[in-house]
C-alpha cells in the first residue's frame, strides 16, 4: 500500500524493514539474528531511525516505518501520519502466506517481534507502539481492502497539501 500511495501522490518510497532487511544481510545475518543483536545494541535501531528522519527532512518521501510517524512528529516534521491496524490473526495469516509459513507459526513470530520491538523502543526512545494519539489517521485493514485504504490515505494527504499554511497567514 505505502508503494501505491507514494507512487499516487508522486513522492519517493523508503521501506524501513526493506533498509534493516538489507543492512542484517550486509552484516552477514539473518533478520532474526540482527533483531537479536539489536535487543542489546541500540546503535542499530538508532542509525536505521537516523537514516530515515534525515531523509524525511529532505521531503518529498514517504516513510514506511513502526516509527515513522514518532520520528516525524519528534523531529517537527510536516507529515501526514498514518497507521494502519489489523487484527492479529488475519496478519499472521497474511504474514505465513507471503512467508511461506502456517499462520499459527506466523502469529507466534509476530508476536515475538512486537514483544522485542516495544521493548526495544520503550526503552530507548521511551515510545509506546501501543499508543496511536501521534497518527493523524488511524485505519483498520482486517477487512478493508488495500485500494480502499490507498484511496483514504491518499484523499487525506491532498486535503492536507491544499489546507493554508498558518505561518504565511497575513496579520490581522
Amino acid at each position: 500500500m505505502a508503494r501505491l500511495v507514494a507512487a499516487a501522490l508522486g513522492l519517493d518510497h523508503l521501506d524501513g524493514g526493506t533498509v534493516f532487511r538489507t543492512v542484517a544481510a550486509e552484516q552477514g545475518m539473518s533478520l532474526a539474528e540482527y533483531a537479536k543483536l539489536a535487543e542489546h545494541d541500540e546503535n542499530i535501531d538508532r542509525a536505521l531511525d537516523d537514516r530515515l528522519t534525515e531523509r524525511a527532512r529532505q521531503g518529498d518521501v514517504l516513510l514506511e516505518s513502526r516509527l515513522s510517524g514518532w520520528l516525524a512528529t519528534r523531529a517537527g516534521l510536516e507529515a501526514l501520519t498514518v497507521w494502519i491496524a489489523c487484527d492479529e490473526v488475519e496478519r499472521a495469516r497474511r504474514v505465513g502466506g507471503r512467508d511461506g509459513h502456517d499462520a499459527e507459526e506466523a502469529l507466534a513470530h509476530n508476536q515475538k517481534r512486537e514483544r522485542s520491538e516495544r521493548a526495544r523502543y520503550l526503552g530507548y526512545y521511551d515510545i509506546d507502539l501501543t499508543d496511536l494519539s501521534i497518527y493523524e489517521l488511524v485505519l483498520d485493514s482486517t477487512e478493508a481492502g488495500p485500494e480502499a485504504l490507498v484511496a483514504e490515505i491518499v484523499a487525506a494527504a491532498r486535503a492536507r497539501a491544499d489546507r493554508p499554511d498558518p505561518a504565511e497567514a497575513p496579520a490581522p
